[in-house]
């Protein structure tokens, strides 16, 4: 009896031991929503497709694609129950061609609308010409290119890539090279600082500057990427590290975090970062390929504070969804530390690619949708707020870029609005993120409004009757 009572007590006690260590392990490095998250998704699928049996909402028709997918593709992603096949402004449409409002916008590449006319007409034109060259030769539609996104941005020059991530990295390449040319940091010395909650991609590097076990966990090793990690909107973190370490040569931030759930910092902390970049002679690095393009309802989401970041990151609505194109701005003090064959892509800077680039910009600046997404942004949330519903504890967000926490039940809201033919999907836990194209009009943002709160008041009846789908 004395055996099995001891042994009872030395399990829980070790059990809630071992949960306060994790539990301090991770507050302790500001990795709170991560224990959370951890805590909250404990139980685990025995097969992938197991997520969709509780929401059957797709047709025949739908389910042969999605089968296809689960088949033959990577399980990288849980995509909602819906099967698209075209696009219009901010409007898709199913296999079945059931009309959806589009909230998520391809993660902000679509800022100009699904297959905005202007765009396509422009890729058409130069796909029937001439679309790759590589960088041995001269084209007609880079350096066009180059000089309206830096004279529309203020900045020397640019140097353009394909995917966010490779801006990503590139702009780690600018800071490092800067760093031993300019601030003379010894040779391997040089360290870039991120911030936890950060995300910019799933590449090696991108991996090994997360804090989130979904990005790292059984990705390793990092050792010798040299980067650093400190609380998001903490100035004190940062000018302790810059203080104590001579060598970083890059902060690598996002003005608002996205995937984090639309996490905006406090007023002021940008103008701070900027100060202490400056005071300890690092390049500040922003990384708006999600927050620019006028998804804030600025062109660049570092205006809002009216700094001027050292690099900055450019990617998804730089093509208009149309295809991959990112870019990274610095001015030459930064950019001409990097000589021939030390940096470059195949498809960067690809005659196709500028003319999609350029021609995406120009619809930005000639439609107004800056100031378009400010307005509408401000509406959206105003309506939201104004539905009063006891399942939204918060809505926050600048122009059309936009977080509503759930209290509980926020992947069960998500298949509500599916069903009831708006399209957004959950950021991290009970998060759900909505930014829909910046071409949505007034009307079109009422229209999505009240879907949203048919969905609400759905989930009353589904918590009442016990049938609130668990997602993953």
């Amino acid at each position: 009896f004395f055996f099995f009572f001891f042994l009872f007590f030395f399990f829980f006690f070790f059990f809630f031991q071992a949960e306060d260590g994790i539990r301090d392990f991770c507050l302790s490095r500001g990795l709170g929503d991560v224990y959370k998250r951890q805590v909250s998704t404990q139980s685990t699928w025995d097969n992938p497709m197991d997520v969709y049996k509780e929401v059957d909402y797709l047709s025949e028709n739908a389910k042969k694609y999605q089968e296809l997918e689960w088949k033959y593709g990577c399980h990288n992603y849980y995509p909602l129950p819906v099967v698209l096949k075209r696009g219009e402004g901010i409007y898709l449409y199913d296999v079945d061609d059931k009309k959806y409002i589009d909230c998520l916008s391809g993660y902000s590449a679509l800022n100009q609308g699904h297959c905005h006319p202007r765009i396509v007409k422009a890729a058409i034109q130069q796909l029937q010409t001439l679309t790759l060259t590589a960088r041995a030769f001269f084209n007609d539609k880079l350096g066009p290119a180059e000089e309206y996104l830096c004279k529309l941005a203020g900045y020397d020059k640019c140097i353009f890539m394909n995917t966010g991530v490779e801006g990503g990295e590139t702009a780690i390449k600018l800071a490092r090279r800067w760093g031993y040319v300019k601030k003379k940091i010894p040779d391997g010395k040089a360290r870039v600082v991120f911030c936890n909650g950060n995300f910019w991609g799933r590449t090696i590097a991108a991996c090994g500057s997360s804090d989130d076990p979904d990005r790292y966990k059984d990705f390793g090793p990092f050792e010798g990427l040299n980067f650093d990690l400190i609380n998001y909107n903490d100035p004190e973190a940062l000018e302790k590290k810059l203080k104590e370490d001579p060598h970083v040569c890059g902060f690598m931030l996002e003005p608002i975090q996205g995937e984090a759930g639309v996490v905006m910092p406090t007023e002021g902390y940008l103008k701070k970062v900027r100060e202490l970049c400056t005071k300890y002679k690092v390049l500040m690095i922003c990384d708006e390929v999600q927050t620019g393009m006028g998804r804030t309802g600025k062109l660049f989401c570092y205006q809002w504070e009216d700094v001027k970041p050292d690099v900055v990151i450019l990617g998804k609505a730089l093509s208009g969804g149309i295809m991959p194109i990112s870019a990274v701005l610095a001015d030459d003090d930064v950019m001409e530390n990097i000589h021939p064959g030390e940096h470059g892509s195949t498809f960067g800077g690809n005659p196709l690619a500028c003319m999609v680039a350029m021609e995406a910009l120009k619809v930005i600046v000639d439609e107004k949708l800056v100031e378009n997404s400010l307005e509408m942004g401000e509406y959206f949330r105003k309506l939201v707020n104004d539905l009063k519903s006891p399942h939204v504890n918060t809505v926050r967000g600048r122009g059309l870029f936009t977080a509503v926490e759930i209290k509980d039940g926020a992947w069960q809201v998500c298949l509500n609005m599916l069903k009831n033919g708006i399209l957004a999907k959950t950021t991290h836990a009970n998060t759900i993120r909505f930014s829909p194209p910046l071409v949505i009009t007034k009307v079109q943002v009422e229209e999505a409004v009240k879907l949203i709160a048919k969905s609400l008041e759905q989930l009353d009846e589904q918590i009442k009757a016990g049938t609130v789908a668990k997602g993953h």
